[in-house]
Protein backbone atom coordinates (compact mmCIF):
# COMPACT_ATOMS: atom_id res chain seq x y z
CA UNK A 1 0.00 0.00 0.00
CA UNK A 2 1.15 3.73 -0.44
CA UNK A 3 0.41 5.83 2.83
CA UNK A 4 0.36 9.84 3.34
CA UNK A 5 1.43 11.91 0.61
CA UNK A 6 -0.67 14.56 -1.12
CA UNK A 7 -1.89 16.33 -4.15
CA UNK A 8 0.37 18.89 -6.14
CA UNK A 9 -0.72 20.70 -9.37
CA UNK A 10 2.39 22.26 -11.06
CA UNK A 11 1.76 25.49 -13.91
CA UNK A 12 3.36 27.23 -15.97
CA UNK A 13 6.45 25.16 -16.88
CA UNK A 14 7.81 24.89 -20.63
CA UNK A 15 7.34 21.32 -22.59
CA UNK A 16 10.54 19.65 -22.87
CA UNK A 17 11.82 17.93 -25.74
CA UNK A 18 12.75 13.71 -25.22
CA UNK A 19 15.44 11.61 -27.47
CA UNK A 20 13.49 8.58 -28.93
CA UNK A 21 14.42 4.96 -30.04
CA UNK A 22 15.53 4.92 -33.54
CA UNK A 23 13.42 5.30 -36.04
CA UNK A 24 10.59 6.55 -33.58
CA UNK A 25 8.87 9.66 -34.02
CA UNK A 26 10.21 12.95 -31.73
CA UNK A 27 7.94 13.33 -28.77
CA UNK A 28 7.87 16.37 -25.67
CA UNK A 29 7.02 15.49 -22.36
CA UNK A 30 4.52 18.36 -20.55
CA UNK A 31 5.43 18.68 -17.02
CA UNK A 32 2.71 20.52 -16.33
CA UNK A 33 -0.38 18.72 -14.26
CA UNK A 34 -1.69 16.77 -11.44
CA UNK A 35 0.88 14.83 -8.88
CA UNK A 36 0.76 12.59 -5.76
CA UNK A 37 3.75 13.47 -4.16
CA UNK A 38 5.69 12.74 -0.96
CA UNK A 39 4.25 9.33 -0.21
CA UNK A 40 5.76 5.96 1.44
CA UNK A 41 5.45 2.70 0.17
CA UNK A 42 5.03 -0.25 2.30
CA UNK A 43 4.55 -4.05 2.13
CA UNK A 44 3.16 -6.20 4.60
CA UNK A 45 2.93 -9.69 5.96
CA UNK A 46 0.25 -11.03 8.65
CA UNK A 47 0.28 -14.16 9.57
CA UNK A 48 -2.98 -16.22 10.69
CA UNK A 49 -1.95 -17.16 14.11
CA UNK A 50 0.78 -14.51 15.20
CA UNK A 51 2.43 -14.93 18.84
CA UNK A 52 3.42 -11.12 19.44
CA UNK A 53 0.59 -8.84 20.62
CA UNK A 54 1.86 -6.04 18.08
CA UNK A 55 3.28 -5.72 14.30
CA UNK A 56 6.37 -4.96 13.94
CA UNK A 57 7.50 -2.01 11.51
CA UNK A 58 11.08 -2.07 10.39
CA UNK A 59 12.26 1.25 9.21
CA UNK A 60 15.53 1.73 6.86
CA UNK A 61 18.26 3.79 7.23
CA UNK A 62 19.64 6.79 4.55
CA UNK A 63 19.97 6.24 0.83
CA UNK A 64 18.53 2.58 1.57
CA UNK A 65 15.20 1.21 0.99
CA UNK A 66 13.22 -1.66 2.83
CA UNK A 67 15.11 -4.43 0.92
CA UNK A 68 17.22 -3.86 3.67
CA UNK A 69 15.29 -6.08 5.98
CA UNK A 70 13.96 -8.32 3.32
CA UNK A 71 17.61 -10.26 2.38
CA UNK A 72 20.70 -10.70 3.09
CA UNK A 73 23.45 -9.43 -0.03
CA UNK A 74 24.94 -13.13 -0.04
CA UNK A 75 21.18 -14.28 -0.60
CA UNK A 76 20.70 -15.57 2.89
CA UNK A 77 17.27 -14.64 4.77
CA UNK A 78 16.89 -11.47 6.24
CA UNK A 79 14.71 -10.17 9.76
CA UNK A 80 11.98 -10.04 8.01
CA UNK A 81 11.59 -13.62 7.51
CA UNK A 82 13.40 -14.37 10.93
CA UNK A 83 10.82 -12.21 12.52
CA UNK A 84 7.82 -13.50 11.01
CA UNK A 85 8.14 -16.25 13.12
CA UNK A 86 5.89 -14.86 15.52
CA UNK A 87 5.49 -11.45 14.29
CA UNK A 88 2.92 -9.95 11.53
CA UNK A 89 5.98 -7.35 9.49
CA UNK A 90 4.88 -4.18 8.11
CA UNK A 91 8.67 -2.91 5.76
CA UNK A 92 8.55 0.66 4.37
CA UNK A 93 10.57 2.53 1.52
CA UNK A 94 10.21 5.78 2.81
CA UNK A 95 9.55 8.97 1.04
CA UNK A 96 11.20 9.21 -2.08
CA UNK A 97 12.85 6.14 -1.68
CA UNK A 98 12.37 2.50 -4.06
CA UNK A 99 8.70 1.85 -4.78
CA UNK A 100 7.70 5.53 -2.99
CA UNK A 101 8.88 7.30 -6.42
CA UNK A 102 9.90 10.37 -6.68
CA UNK A 103 9.00 13.85 -7.48
CA UNK A 104 10.13 16.76 -9.73
CA UNK A 105 12.69 18.88 -8.14
CA UNK A 106 13.21 21.90 -7.58
CA UNK A 107 9.47 22.19 -8.04
CA UNK A 108 8.03 19.84 -4.99
CA UNK A 109 11.19 18.21 -3.88
CA UNK A 110 13.87 21.19 -3.24
CA UNK A 111 17.04 19.25 -3.90
CA UNK A 112 18.68 17.27 -6.37
CA UNK A 113 19.48 13.93 -4.73
CA UNK A 114 22.72 12.74 -3.65
CA UNK A 115 23.96 9.02 -3.43
CA UNK A 116 26.11 6.86 -1.13
CA UNK A 117 29.37 5.70 -3.06
CA UNK A 118 30.40 2.34 -2.15
CA UNK A 119 33.88 3.88 -0.60
CA UNK A 120 30.90 6.19 1.63
CA UNK A 121 29.40 2.31 3.03
CA UNK A 122 32.47 0.06 3.45
CA UNK A 123 34.10 2.89 5.38
CA UNK A 124 30.98 4.37 7.19
CA UNK A 125 29.56 1.06 7.69
CA UNK A 126 32.18 -0.28 9.31
CA UNK A 127 33.28 -2.83 6.73
CA UNK A 128 36.90 -1.81 6.92
CA UNK A 129 38.70 0.81 8.53
CA UNK A 130 38.64 4.61 7.56
CA UNK A 131 40.69 4.70 4.39
CA UNK A 132 40.91 0.79 3.28
CA UNK A 133 38.50 1.27 0.30
CA UNK A 134 40.29 0.60 -2.94
CA UNK A 135 38.12 0.13 -5.96
CA UNK A 136 39.61 -2.84 -6.98
CA UNK A 137 38.02 -5.51 -4.64
CA UNK A 138 40.90 -8.22 -3.77
CA UNK A 139 42.96 -4.78 -2.82
CA UNK A 140 40.23 -3.79 -0.29
CA UNK A 141 40.53 -4.37 3.43
CA UNK A 142 37.61 -5.69 5.81
CA UNK A 143 38.30 -5.87 9.05
CA UNK A 144 39.94 -8.89 10.03
CA UNK A 145 36.80 -10.75 12.15
CA UNK A 146 34.10 -8.85 10.71
CA UNK A 147 30.45 -10.38 9.92
CA UNK A 148 29.85 -8.69 6.50
CA UNK A 149 29.61 -10.97 4.10
CA UNK A 150 32.47 -8.84 2.07
CA UNK A 151 32.34 -11.30 -0.89
CA UNK A 152 28.44 -9.78 -1.49
CA UNK A 153 29.98 -6.25 -0.87
CA UNK A 154 29.43 -5.34 -4.47
CA UNK A 155 26.20 -6.62 -4.01
CA UNK A 156 24.74 -4.93 -1.35
CA UNK A 157 26.04 -1.88 -3.45
CA UNK A 158 23.59 -2.58 -5.42
CA UNK A 159 20.42 -1.58 -3.00
CA UNK A 160 21.67 1.88 -2.95
CA UNK A 161 19.57 4.33 -3.70
CA UNK A 162 18.76 8.07 -4.29
CA UNK A 163 18.18 10.13 -1.12
CA UNK A 164 17.06 13.57 -1.08
CA UNK A 165 18.34 15.89 1.86
CA UNK A 166 15.70 18.21 2.09
CA UNK A 167 12.66 15.71 2.48
CA UNK A 168 12.82 15.33 6.13
CA UNK A 169 9.31 16.91 6.98
CA UNK A 170 7.87 14.73 4.67
CA UNK A 171 9.63 11.49 6.01
CA UNK A 172 8.03 11.96 8.92
CA UNK A 173 4.87 13.01 7.71
CA UNK A 174 4.21 10.10 5.81
CA UNK A 175 5.83 7.92 8.98
CA UNK A 176 3.20 9.22 11.63
CA UNK A 177 0.16 8.84 8.82
CA UNK A 178 1.55 4.64 8.86
CA UNK A 179 1.55 4.55 12.80
CA UNK A 180 -1.65 6.20 13.01
CA UNK A 181 -2.72 3.65 10.39
CA UNK A 182 -1.40 0.26 11.26
CA UNK A 183 -0.34 0.66 14.91
CA UNK A 184 -0.62 -0.03 17.59
CA UNK A 185 2.72 -1.72 16.75
CA UNK A 186 6.71 -2.26 18.01
CA UNK A 187 9.82 -0.55 15.64
CA UNK A 188 12.52 -1.67 14.34
CA UNK A 189 14.59 0.92 13.26
CA UNK A 190 18.59 1.32 11.45
CA UNK A 191 20.71 4.69 11.26
CA UNK A 192 18.73 7.40 9.96
CA UNK A 193 15.14 5.54 10.57
CA UNK A 194 16.46 6.67 13.82
CA UNK A 195 15.43 9.92 13.50
CA UNK A 196 11.53 8.74 12.34
CA UNK A 197 11.40 6.05 14.45
CA UNK A 198 11.83 8.27 17.87
CA UNK A 199 9.83 10.71 16.36
CA UNK A 200 6.94 8.41 15.28
CA UNK A 201 7.02 7.40 19.25
CA UNK A 202 7.11 11.31 20.50
CA UNK A 203 4.32 12.18 18.36
CA UNK A 204 2.21 8.84 19.06
CA UNK A 205 3.13 7.47 22.44
CA UNK A 206 0.04 5.55 22.77
CA UNK A 207 0.67 4.12 19.55
CA UNK A 208 4.37 2.91 19.08
CA UNK A 209 4.35 0.11 22.08
CA UNK A 210 8.49 -0.02 21.98
CA UNK A 211 11.51 1.10 19.73
CA UNK A 212 14.30 -1.23 18.93
CA UNK A 213 16.89 1.15 17.36
CA UNK A 214 19.73 -0.64 15.26
CA UNK A 215 22.83 1.84 15.55
CA UNK A 216 20.36 4.91 15.53
CA UNK A 217 22.19 7.80 13.67
CA UNK A 218 20.37 10.23 16.19
CA UNK A 219 17.97 10.31 19.32
CA UNK A 220 15.59 12.55 20.70
CA UNK A 221 17.81 16.34 22.60
CA UNK A 222 16.26 16.03 26.21
CA UNK A 223 17.16 20.21 26.03
CA UNK A 224 14.28 20.21 23.17
CA UNK A 225 12.25 17.46 23.92
CA UNK A 226 9.72 16.40 26.99
CA UNK A 227 11.39 12.73 27.46
CA UNK A 228 8.64 11.89 30.02
CA UNK A 229 6.34 11.69 27.15
CA UNK A 230 8.47 8.39 26.10
CA UNK A 231 8.46 6.88 29.61
CA UNK A 232 6.06 4.51 28.95
CA UNK A 233 7.89 3.28 25.40
CA UNK A 234 10.64 0.45 25.68
CA UNK A 235 13.61 1.65 24.05
CA UNK A 236 15.97 -1.11 23.43
CA UNK A 237 19.66 0.41 21.41
CA UNK A 238 22.39 -2.42 19.77
CA UNK A 239 25.56 -1.24 19.28
CA UNK A 240 27.84 -3.12 16.49
CA UNK A 241 31.73 -3.54 16.58
CA UNK A 242 34.87 -1.72 15.47
CA UNK A 243 33.98 2.01 17.08
CA UNK A 244 37.88 2.65 17.60
CA UNK A 245 39.23 5.83 15.14
CA UNK A 246 35.31 6.90 14.34
CA UNK A 247 35.10 10.07 16.06
CA UNK A 248 31.74 10.44 14.08
CA UNK A 249 30.08 7.54 15.30
CA UNK A 250 31.74 7.72 18.93
CA UNK A 251 30.09 11.51 18.86
CA UNK A 252 26.74 9.97 17.66
CA UNK A 253 26.93 7.39 20.51
CA UNK A 254 27.08 9.94 22.80
CA UNK A 255 24.40 11.68 22.10
CA UNK A 256 21.86 8.50 22.13
CA UNK A 257 23.76 7.96 25.74
CA UNK A 258 22.60 11.60 26.82
CA UNK A 259 19.12 10.35 25.44
CA UNK A 260 18.98 7.13 27.19
CA UNK A 261 19.97 8.66 31.00
CA UNK A 262 17.34 11.45 30.68
CA UNK A 263 14.58 8.23 29.42
CA UNK A 264 15.72 6.50 32.55
CA UNK A 265 15.65 9.81 35.21
CA UNK A 266 11.58 10.13 33.81
CA UNK A 267 11.53 6.66 34.88
CA UNK A 268 11.37 5.02 31.40
CA UNK A 269 13.12 1.92 29.57
CA UNK A 270 16.21 2.82 28.21
CA UNK A 271 18.18 -0.79 27.60
CA UNK A 272 21.02 -1.67 25.39
CA UNK A 273 23.21 -4.23 24.04
CA UNK A 274 26.62 -3.51 22.92
CA UNK A 275 27.28 -6.84 20.79
CA UNK A 276 30.80 -6.88 21.51
CA UNK A 277 30.31 -6.67 25.45
CA UNK A 278 27.79 -9.34 25.20
CA UNK A 279 30.45 -11.28 23.34
CA UNK A 280 29.39 -11.70 19.73
CA UNK A 281 32.07 -9.83 17.81
CA UNK A 282 32.72 -8.43 14.72
CA UNK A 283 29.00 -7.09 13.19
CA UNK A 284 29.35 -3.89 10.91
CA UNK A 285 26.85 -1.00 10.91
CA UNK A 286 24.66 -3.11 8.57
CA UNK A 287 23.95 -5.52 11.74
CA UNK A 288 20.80 -7.40 10.10
CA UNK A 289 23.19 -8.37 6.87
CA UNK A 290 25.99 -9.70 8.91
CA UNK A 291 26.76 -13.61 8.63
CA UNK A 292 25.04 -13.94 12.69
CA UNK A 293 22.52 -11.50 11.94
CA UNK A 294 20.19 -14.46 13.45
CA UNK A 295 22.13 -14.49 16.70
CA UNK A 296 21.38 -10.91 16.79
CA UNK A 297 17.55 -11.09 16.16
CA UNK A 298 17.48 -13.85 19.01
CA UNK A 299 18.79 -11.26 21.11
CA UNK A 300 16.08 -9.07 20.02
CA UNK A 301 13.35 -11.49 20.79
CA UNK A 302 14.60 -12.26 24.10
CA UNK A 303 14.19 -8.56 25.09
CA UNK A 304 11.03 -8.57 23.16
CA UNK A 305 9.82 -11.53 25.60
CA UNK A 306 11.24 -9.87 28.88
CA UNK A 307 9.01 -6.86 27.91
CA UNK A 308 5.86 -8.68 27.17
CA UNK A 309 5.13 -7.93 24.09
CA UNK A 310 4.27 -11.43 22.91
CA UNK A 311 0.96 -13.22 24.08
Amino acid sequence: MHVGGRAVTLEGLPLKPVSSPSGAQPSTIDPNGDFEAEQMYVQYVKLATPRAKYPLLMVHGGGLTGVTWETKPDGQPGWQMFFLRGHDVYIGDGVERGRASWARYPEIFKSEPSTTTKKIAWETFRIGQLGSYRSDPPQRTAFSATQFPIASFDQFAKQFVPAFRTNGAAIQAAYDALVQKICPCVMIVLSQGGTFGYAAALNASDKVKAVIAIEPAGAPDPDRVDMARLKAVPHLVVWGDYFDGYDRWNEIRRLVERSEDALRRQGGTADRIDLPEAGVKGNSHMVMMDRNSDQVAALIQGWIEKHELMR
